[in-house]
């Protein structure tokens, strides 16, 4: 199994960065995508990598937010065999609400009318293919976190803060154990863990690879939780038996640094261009 990062916040090598995500799997003679980044920036850096999106057997949607869905207009253009996964609650109706001001931060409005064909929804766990599963939320009060993100979804008239039901965990089988893909982990990485743990036997999580939502959407070097808060989170992580870390994108720079003084050699950095074998 080999991860390439196409897209991610950062980039230690000549390939483009920006807010946002991508993910290129190979798995078991298949290719996948997770995510497309906020643009079409990850098709250019998977051609400098030599990756072809048209190769690509099934893509996911990790979530319903602009910085992981923005690329997939492009993606359909240079692939058009692919299904899209993405959870039967996603709709393009995701708010950031910070002060009482409205700002829209969901899927690229009527991406799923104009290409209704390339979705695939699905509300309950999932093995896509052999060894590969859609893990949804069922851990209950997640629109506790939503609020306190001011993160909301319009329904109707109404916001509601979001319980981001529309979130799903990208899970693959390896003789190790679990890897586990969250890209955003609105949810909570240590919920999200067990969630998985749950749904699939209670089989061992050997990996985690994303962000884990701690900074604040201003940057990256903030911090939009009580360090308490991280500190347990690695702690947590530890005694669930998590071998190995792998995150970015939406963790932030402090937040990364109170891990790795926690987490040692456990905790990695993603980075545009970061490859990782399993």
């Amino acid at each position: 199994m080999q991860i390439t990062v196409l897209i991610e916040n950062t980039s230690n090598c000549s390939l483009c960065a920006e807010h946002g995500l991508s993910v290129y799997i190979e798995y078991n003679g298949m290719n996948y995508l997770l995510d497309t980044g906020a643009s079409d920036t990850f098709s250019k850096n998977a051609q400098e990598l030599g990756i072809s999106l048209a190769d690509i057997d099934i893509a996911f949607l990790s979530h319903a937010h602009y910085d992981h869905s923005g690329g997939f207009e492009e993606f359909f253009k240079e692939n058009s065999k692919a299904p899209v996964y993405l959870q039967g609650t996603s709709a393009e109706n995701c708010y950031y609400r910070p002060d009482s001001t409205d700002k829209y931060i969901g899927i690229p409005i009527h991406l799923l009318d104009t290409y209704p064909k390339r979705f695939q929804y699905v509300d309950h766990v999932c093995e896509v293919e052999k060894g590969v599963w859609l893990v949804p939320h069922f851990t209950k009060n997640l629109d506790v976190l939503g609020k306190r993100a001011c993160m909301y979804r319009k329904v109707g008239n109404e916001f509601i803060p979001d319980d981001f039901a529309h979130e799903q965990s990208l899970v693959f089988e390896t003789p190790k154990g679990l890897v586990l893909l969250n890209s955003c982990s609105h949810g909570g990485i240590v919920n999200i863990v067990k969630e998985v743990q749950m749904a699939l036997g209670n089989q061992k999580v050997y990996a985690v690879i994303g962000g884990f939502h701690m900074m604040k959407l201003s940057g990256l070097d903030t911090l939009a939780i009580p360090e308490a808060e991280v500190l347990r989170t690695a702690s947590e992580l530890q005694e669930l038996g998590v071998e190995e870390i792998y995150t970015g994108h939406c963790t932030g720079t402090i937040a990364y640094g109170l891990l790795k003084n926690e987490l040692g050699e456990k905790l990695h950095g993603l980075s545009t261009g970061t490859t990782i074998e399993f």
